[in-house]
């Protein structure tokens, strides 16, 4: 509840939420997307939410255990009887409920311009319904949240293992620069100079959020590739999220003796 409070009480952060909500939404309208179904709309959304997703994660979490240490709160927290597994749990869940309340809310209006948009279906034509179905849509949706979650836990241990603004900063930016260009960059000079197999590729992929996420969406909502492409990214973006959740528990604080 605090940490929703905070959330609220922030106007830059609000703003960055309105900012991601409008660019979905406009992505959505102003893109052939919309009108040519919810697939099309998944891949004109997808580059947006790639890279948009870590940025409003990072804005909402890299201070928020950084700024209860710099302000004395966390200090005051302590002398409840409060663990540093119960803290965090609570800082992650408050903000990473509004994070998904930005996300899936957007991701819904955008999925509304589609019937909205769309050209009537020509009758002399048998199409099939099934190649293009709101539930395309929905997985998309909820591999976003997934993503979210993911991003939302790394911001997480950046705040806590953190122990200035600047160290804050430098580590958000980092991280954020290596997971949209930097394992890329990486599969693609390792395929052009043959150090790596196409093989290695999907596990290359896994090693960074944003390259799971885009596996698990061509892998389960597109439903294209291989069915263990999308397993490795599943667990690639599982194990972001408890090992960013553990550094964030192991550095909130010192335990007691």
């Amino acid at each position: 509840a605090r940490e929703l409070r905070t959330v609220v009480r922030t106007p830059a952060v609000v703003a960055l939420a309105v900012v991601f909500g409008l660019t979905v939404v406009a992505v959505a309208a102003a893109g052939s997307g919309s009108r040519g179904g919810y697939v099309p709309l998944v891949l004109d959304l997808l580059p947006f939410v790639e890279a948009l997703v870590p940025l409003l994660a990072f804005a909402l979490c890299y201070r928020a255990v950084l700024t209860d240490r710099q302000t004395g709160e966390l200090d005051v927290l302590r002398t409840f009887d409060v663990t540093r597994r119960a803290y965090i749990g609570g800082v992650y869940l408050g903000r990473s409920l509004a994070l998904v309340t930005v996300v899936f809310g957007s991701l819904l209006v955008a999925a509304a311009t589609v019937p909205v948009l769309s050209p009537p279906k020509p009758t002399f034509l048998a199409l099939n319904t099934a190649a293009d179905s709101p539930v395309a849509f929905v997985r998309f949706a909820v591999l976003a949240v997934v993503f979210a979650l993911a991003t939302a836990a790394v911001a997480l241990a950046i705040s806590a293992a953190a122990r200035t603004t600047r160290q804050a900063i430098a580590l958000a930016v980092g991280l954020l620069v290596a997971f949209v260009v930097g394992v890329d960059a990486a599969a693609i000079a390792g395929l052009a100079s043959e150090t790596i197999g196409i093989d290695a590729v999907p596990f290359l992929l896994a090693a960074s959020p944003n390259g799971a996420f885009r596996s698990l969406v061509f892998g389960v909502a597109v439903e294209t590739g291989s069915a263990a492409t999308p397993l490795v990214a599943l667990l690639g973006l599982g194990g972001w999220v408890v090992g960013a959740l553990v550094v964030a528990v192991l550095t909130a604080w010192r335990p007691v003796e």
